[in-house]
């Protein structure tokens, strides 16, 4: 049976945002079971500074919509939600000692975490023993959905990456050379177990692959070993400005072909490469162009009130803001166990949002994905080959 998914209307020009910074200590009262009071609190711990802002900071911002539009259009009928930022700095401590700080306030009804793996690892115990219904975006790794009242609301890659399998077989690769970060586990997972197992599928053979570090920034001698191999397809799986450098430097080894990447060389990590990027492709969760009119009536939303295009993590940040609002509505009240109760609700049911059309493996999220291509300067979406 189909789930029953819920439009998220996207309302420009809203206002109406109730929002505090304050970092002290709180100490209001419980919210009862089925209470619906006039304000609604939920704390953001995300990291707007720091090494991982680049993420963070337009997850906020999607937060910071997805409330305005809630409150605007009285979604909560007399209740709104008032959201209270604090920044981790990119952090792990200091994010585990905010989240901590929001689970000792009795007043506080959910959490919005960041983006981070290290530091959703190290909150969900405590929000959990806590009982804070707690939603992510990113944090990918195992050991982040633990319990009944942690939520992702980001696809992991690894639910996509499929559909690039499925590209290479379009495009006709017989012959994949890898590269991945083997720090990473959510790439390591893609370079040694997803990859390897789509060859009998998609019929192609890895002819090599090798691992580099997150503190590697120079690929000349991985690159000049590739195009040696003279594959049909390089799978570059790194992270952030590698994919840039890296993409540079096969290039100028003289391979020419297609590249499959992962979402990580997205949100404009490959502007600095130019030219020299066109031809990498990845399946996203969300890219401007993507048909769904939930992501179009986002992206209208978004540059209206930023006066800028949205990335990926704005949009993650959007739906799990907009996760919190459904789950308190289908349960009708805001105490802790109310939204956990509502969560379990919406995610059975499902929705649509900026991401597209939205359904979940238990707590994780899952997308239909869309396939993009760096085209040297912006993402395109890929058509699909005639039959």
């Amino acid at each position: 049976m189909k789930s029953k998914r819920i439009a998220v209307a996207a309302f420009a020009g809203v206002a109406g945002l109730a929002l505090t910074t304050a970092c002290g200590s709180g100490g209001g009262g419980t919210v009862e079971s089925g209470e619906m009071p006039a304000e609604i609190k939920i704390v953001s711990v995300t990291d707007k500074t720091g090494l991982t802002a680049f993420g963070g900071l337009p997850q906020f911002r999607g937060i910071e919509l997805a409330v305005e539009q809630v409150n605007s259009s009285g979604f909560l009928g007399d209740s709104t939600l008032v959201l209270e930022s604090r920044d981790a700095a990119s952090d792990t401590q200091t994010a585990v000692s905010q989240a901590t700080e929001a689970t000792a306030d009795r007043s506080v009804s959910a959490l919005l975490g960041g983006i981070s793996s290290a530091q959703a690892i190290a909150i969900s115990p405590i929000v959990d023993r806590a009982k804070l219904p707690t939603v992510y975006t990113q944090s990918a790794s195992d050991g982040v959905l633990g319990g009944d009242y942690t939520f992702r609301a980001t696809p992991p890659q690894t639910t996509h990456i499929g559909t690039s399998l499925a590209h290479l077989e379009d495009l006709g690769v017989e012959r994949v050379s890898v590269l991945f970060n083997a720090a990473n586990p959510a790439l390591a997972e893609m370079a040694e177990k997803n990859l390897p197992e789509g060859q009998s599928e998609h019929g192609y053979e890895i002819v090599s692959t090798t691992s580099v570090q997150n503190t590697t920034q120079d690929f000349a001698s991985s690159a000049t070993k590739i195009a040696g191999e003279r594959p049909d397809a390089v799978a570059m799986l790194l992270t952030g400005a590698q994919n840039a450098t890296a993409m540079r430097q096969l290039r100028q080894a003289g391979y020419t072909g297609p590249v499959l990447g992962q979402t990580g060389a997205g949100a404009k990590n490959l502007v600095p490469a130019g030219a020299d990027g066109a031809g990498m492709f990845w399946t996203a969760n969300f890219t401007l162009d993507q048909p769904a009119p939930s992501s179009q009536e986002f992206v209208a939303a978004y540059r209206a009130k930023y006066n800028e295009d949205p990335l990926n993590y704005a949009a993650e940040g959007y739906d799990a803001a907009w996760l919190l609002a459904r789950a308190i509505k289908a349960s009708g009240g805001a105490s802790r166990e109310d939204i956990q109760r509502g969560l379990e609700q919406v995610t059975a049911e499902g929705f649509d949002g900026a991401q597209g059309e939205i359904t979940f493996e238990g707590h994780d999220m899952r997308t239909p994905g869309v396939l993009v291509e760096w085209d040297g300067s912006r993402e395109v979406v890929v058509s699909k080959p005639s039959a």
